[in-house]
């Protein structure tokens, strides 16, 4: 099994001992043995004063719900919230502290916060000349880099830093990146995993699913992240407030039968099977109404899901062409967000082919992957 970050701080007391510990992390930050970040710093001597939490905060809070800052029931140290009014730590929040550590469970998609809460941390201690400490973690999807890369014009919480959608790097990997990239001159430091390989997916670390956020359930969820997630900019449902968020998706005024039929003329995706299927959310889009539309069932870690997703979008689109809506965000098409630049939303408008579409996107990771190869770890 892999070993983890947290699970080596023990080994290494000059990095930790007699410091005052900013710990960076949510309910995702645990040992192999599933002790929490909190009694792992404090039964190894080691002494956290502050507590600084991403989306979702501590426990695990609904996407996108703001999270004010509050104490530890257990430790009594203070919580300060970098998600809702506040995204980066002020001077004062970083009063006390002498190192910052990070240990969060990351998904290794572009559009996921924690990376953002990451960059914004080393922001704010390079300011003040505080070193950074990331304990390592694996990118469930391994160190494949796929999809487009942000265009700096439109960055966001949820794309930012020219990274490509999908960028393969652990969070340290990540986080050397980001230094260069952020031109910090930051004393930031890494406590590698043990017996990680930059191939992995998620099942071959030997480690117990570590839920990452409430709508990624399982690993089968970030398979279909990836793709999956260009639905939040829709009126169709992606399956959260359900117990499939990112392998179902659907709306009341769809004809599963009719969209699952032309699915199946249209998707030649490997290691995807799919069916019909409705489904009522219990929260957030169509909340308490029955949705009809397609399940799909990841076969292979192997799984690409990116095409079958946009297939699926605009095949809802040609069906539902009246009732199919994109939303905004932040005075932005939340598609251009996510997805990085307005090619998705030409696709839809059948002005650019799928097949163009991929390719572009293939040679953009390409450069990526070649850019990043240096701060890889992990052979």
């Amino acid at each position: 099994m892999v070993t983890l970050g947290i699970d080596r701080i023990g080994d290494f007391p000059s990095l930790l001992k007699g410091k005052k510990i900013g710990l960076i992390t949510n309910y995702s930050g645990v040992t192999s043995n599933l002790e929490d970040d909190m009694t792992a710093f404090a039964s190894r001597g080691y002494l956290v004063t502050k507590l600084f939490t991403p989306e979702h905060g501590l426990y695990g809070a609904m996407d996108g719900a703001a999270v004010g800052n509050s104490e530890h029931p257990k430790y009594h140290v203070p919580i300060i919230s970098l998600y809702g009014s506040k995204t980066e730590p002020s001077e004062e929040d970083l009063k006390g502290v002498d190192l910052l550590v990070y240990d969060i469970q990351d998904v290794g998609l572009r559009y996921y916060t924690y990376i953002y809460t990451l960059a914004n941390c080393m922001k704010a201690a390079d300011r003040i000349g505080m070193p950074l400490l990331i304990l390592d973690r694996p990118d469930p999807l391994g160190g494949q880099v796929k999809g487009s890369r942000i265009s700096p014009d439109i960055h966001s919480f949820v794309g930012d830093h020219g990274l490509t959608i999908r960028y393969g790097l652990t969070p340290a990997e990540l986080g050397y990146y980001l230094k260069d990239y952020l031109h910090l001159s930051l004393n930031l430091m890494a406590l590698p995993m043990e017996g990680y390989r930059r191939s992995m997916t998620w099942p071959q670390t030997g480690q117990l699913w570590n839920l990452p956020s409430p709508s990624i359930h399982t690993f089968q969820s970030v398979l279909c992240y990836y793709g999956g997630c260009f639905f939040e900019a829709t009126n169709i449902s992606e399956g959260r407030g359900t117990a499939e968020p990112f392998q179902i998706y659907g709306a009341p005024f769809i004809d599963m039968d009719k969209l699952v039929s032309l699915l199946k003329e249209r998707i030649r995706v490997p290691y995807a099977a799919f069916r019909t299927r409705a489904f009522t959310p219990f929260w957030s889009k169509h909340q308490g109404k029955t949705c009809f539309g397609v399940e799909f069932i990841p076969t292979s870690d192997e799984l690409d899901f990116m095409p079958a997703a946009l297939i699926t979008m605009k095949t809802i689109k040609d069906l539902y062409p009246d009732q199919f809506e994109l939303k905004s965000y932040a005075d932005v098409s939340r598609l251009t967000s996510l997805s990085g630049d307005q090619r998705v939303e030409e696709f839809l408008n059948d002005r650019l082919e799928l097949r163009d579409l991929l390719d572009s996107w293939m040679s953009e990771a390409k450069v990526f992957q070649e850019e990043t190869e240096k701060y890889r770890t992990y052979g």
